[in-house]
């Protein structure tokens, strides 16, 4: 294939919000067409003739690969691949690449930035000054929530790749201790921790792993009863991994200190889901937006282009299949 191709971006605007330089990306292609999102009945139309289809969410299933012979190369914008089907590209020659390692930096500060403001009971004390009692305080200062200091307490962690590695160094800035739990279906490991042992030691829970079948519901209401009265759970990493009902119900309980999520089984969360609850105390949910800093996105701009780049000169790189 030369650069003479075409390709067909189905989704950018899920990268591109008008604020990155698409130049790198537009240099691999004699023709680029973006499209703001496509419906799964535009996605078949739109890749006709396509060499190269460019993809964050929208889904390449063996029926769209089979209605679109031309294709020879699928980009995706993002790490998670579960939106193509690549047993089908593989049988058809069809090669997929990923990005990967575009949002550590902004996972990382996000998943401090949540274990701070639980730490300092942020959003509690913003509400209390928007209800107007800081101002009918009879002291100077309002002190109705919790305020716990990191420094000396324990993290645990469960995912220590390159983004798990940026979170433990920036909570050691804060003088906290890490260790590591043992995921299932890894190696046994002598520095990781098997999760009944890890999880009654540590002040505060965070997940960077991957989900898979092995680690479906890895934190239920069994795992969250182990933990110590007072624990933060942080989760940047996939809404699958906890069992949401039970981390509400055990945020209703008082069994925890506060918990926070970027992440949701279903997102968006169209069909409701049990931690938007608005009854539910010490939780901090975000839009799945800690990868999302510009920084971040324009990174992805740029694997993209280095992934179509090297496939076109035979050495593809981040290949996934």
């Amino acid at each position: 294939m030369s650069k003479t191709g075409r390709a067909v971006f189905l989704d950018y605007r899920s990268l591109d919000l008008g604020d990155l330089d698409m130049t790198p990306l537009h240099e691999q292609f004699a023709e680029l067409v973006l499209h703001e999102r496509s419906t799964s009945e535009q996605v078949i139309e739109r890749l006709q003739g396509a060499r190269v289809a460019i993809v964050n969410k929208a889904v390449i299933d063996a029926s769209v690969l089979g209605a679109c012979p031309d294709l020879q190369l699928v980009l995706v914008s993002a790490t998670g691949t579960n939106n193509v089907d690549l047993d089908a590209a593989r049988s058809r020659g069809v090669a997929v690449c990923n990005c990967q390692g575009y949002g550590t930096p902004s996972v990382a500060q996000h998943t401090l930035t949540l274990l701070l403001a639980l730490a300092t009971s942020l959003a509690e004390y913003q509400r209390d000054i928007r209800a107007g009692r800081w101002q009918q305080s009879p002291m100077f200062c309002l002190l109705d929530h919790p305020i716990v200091e990191l420094e000396g307490k324990t993290l645990g962690m469960l995912g220590h790749g390159e983004l798990g590695g940026a979170v433990a160094r920036l909570a050691e800035a804060f003088g906290m201790r890490v260790l590591y739990g043992q995921l299932p279906g890894r190696p046994p490991r002598a520095d990781r921790l098997p999760l009944d042992e890890l999880l009654p030691q540590v002040d505060a829970l965070t997940l960077h792993c991957p989900l898979t079948e092995q680690t479906r519901n890895l934190i239920t209401a069994r795992e969250l009863g182990l933990l110590k009265p007072g624990a933060f759970v942080i989760n940047t990493a996939r809404g699958g991994l906890i069992d949401e009902q039970a981390l509400a119900d055990a945020l209703r309980a008082g069994k925890l200190g506060g918990a926070a999520t970027d992440v949701l089984t279903q997102e968006p969360p169209r069909d409701g889901n049990p931690l938007l609850a608005a009854d539910i105390p010490r939780l901090i949910v975000t839009p799945h937006s800690a990868w999302g800093s510009r920084e971040a996105r324009q990174r992805i701009v740029g694997q993209l282009a280095e992934n179509a780049a090297g496939f076109l000169s035979g050495q593809a790189i981040r290949q996934v299949n």
